[in-house]
C-alpha cells in the first residue's frame, strides 16, 4: 500500500501543558525515588500520563489522598478553595497553572467585583465540570452561570437565571471553539435590551483560536485525518469534530492499537494531527506505525 504521510506541525503540547510537565520532570529528576502528586491528570492523554506515572508523577483527585509530598497544580488551574485546604493541611503546592489561565481567573475576579452589586452575571463559555471551569467558576465562590451551547444560554435566559435589564460579563474557556463563542456572542447581544450592558471577552487562547484555521485547511488537503487524542479532552474533541467536518474521512485515536487498516487506501494522503494535550512523539509514533503499512499488499 502506497500512502503518503504528513505529521501537523502546529499539533502537539500548548505551552502551558509544556510548562506543566517541565517542572513536573525537573522535580523528579532533582528527587530521585519521591513522589510527585498531580491533583487531576497533569494532562488529558493516556498515553502520555503512563510516561509519567513510570518517571514517579502519581495522579490523585482530592488532596486528602496526599503522601505527605508535595501536590502539582496543573495547567488547567484550581479554584481558592483548593489552595486554602492545602494551606490548613500544610500541603506544599507547586502552581503550574498556566499564564493564561491565571490572566483569566484575575479578569473573572474583577468582572464578578463589577457587576453583582449592579444585579449582574457572569457567564463562561466552557464544558461544565471541566478542571479549568470550575478553576473559573471558583473565582466567584460558585456564583457564575456555566454554558455550553446556545440552547443552554437561552434556557438560563428563560428561567430568569439571567437577567436581560442587568449588567453581564461573558468569558470563555482558554480551549473553547471560537465559532460556538460568536454565536452566543451573538444570540446574547441579540436578547439583551440594552447592548451597553454587555461586556465581552473573547478569553479563547490565541494559541488554540489560531489553529483552527490552520487545521481545517490541513484537513481539507489530505485524503484522510488521523487525529490523536486522549478520550477525555476538551480540546481534542472540538478539534475532531472541526477535522470531521471538513474531511468525513477522519479517525480519532488515542494509540496505534486503534488505527483500522480498512479506513485507508493505495495512494492517500495521510495527514497526522492532535489535540494541545497531544505529545510530539505520539504523533510521531502514529506516522511511523502508518508507514508500515506501506508492505501490505
Amino acid at each position: 500500500m502506497n500512502l503518503e504521510i504528513e505529521i501537523d506541525q502546529r499539533s502537539g503540547f500548548c505551552g502551558g501543558v509544556i510548562r506543566a510537565i517541565g517542572r513536573a520532570e525537573n522535580y523528579l529528576q532533582d528527587n530521585p525515588g519521591c513522589t510527585l502528586s498531580s491533583l487531576g491528570a497533569i494532562v488529558h492523554n493516556e498515553e502520555e500520563l503512563s510516561r509519567l506515572s513510570h518517571k514517579g508523577l502519581k495522579t490523585i483527585k482530592s488532596l486528602s489522598e496526599t503522601d505527605g509530598g508535595p501536590v502539582l497544580i496543573r495547567a488547567h488551574g484550581e479554584p481558592p478553595s483548593t489552595y486554602k485546604l492545602a494551606e490548613e493541611k500544610g500541603i506544599e503546592i507547586i502552581d503550574c497553572t498556566c499564564p493564561v489561565v491565571l490572566q483569566l481567573q484575575q479578569r473573572i475576579r474583577e468582572a464578578y467585583a463589577d457587576v453583582t452589586p449592579r444585579g449582574g452575571k457572569i457567564i463562561i463559555f466552557g464544558r461544565i465540570g471541566h478542571a479549568e471551569v470550575l478553576g473559573l467558576v471558583g473565582q466567584t465562590g460558585g456564583d457564575a452561570i456555566v454554558v455550553e451551547t446556545v440552547e443552554m444560554l437561552k434556557k438560563f435566559i428563560d428561567d430568569g437565571q439571567i437577567n436581560t435589564s442587568a449588567p453581564v460579563a461573558l468569558f470563555s474557556q482558554t480551549t473553547g471553539s471560537p465559532e460556538t463563542f460568536a454565536e452566543i456572542c451573538q444570540v446574547l447581544r441579540g436578547i439583551m435590551k440594552d447592548e451597553s450592558l454587555i461586556n465581552v471577552h473573547n478569553t479563547i487562547c490565541l494559541q488554540v483560536s489560531s489553529r483552527h484555521a490552520q487545521l481545517a485547511d490541513f484537513a481539507a488537503s489530505h485524503d484522510v485525518i488521523i487525529f490523536v487524542s486522549g478520550k477525555y479532552s476538551s480540546n481534542g474533541s472540538v478539534l475532531f469534530q472541526l477535522c470531521k467536518s471538513v474531511n468525513p474521512r477522519t479517525y480519532r485515536v488515542s494509540s496505534e492499537s486503534e488505527i483500522d487498516p480498512s479506513w485507508l487506501r493505495d495512494g492517500d494522503r495521510i495527514g497526522v494531527c492532535g489535540a494541545t494535550s497531544t505529545p510530539k512523539w505520539l504523533l510521531e509514533k502514529i506516522a511511523c506505525v502508518l508507514g508500515g503499512f506501506k508492505t501490505v499488499s
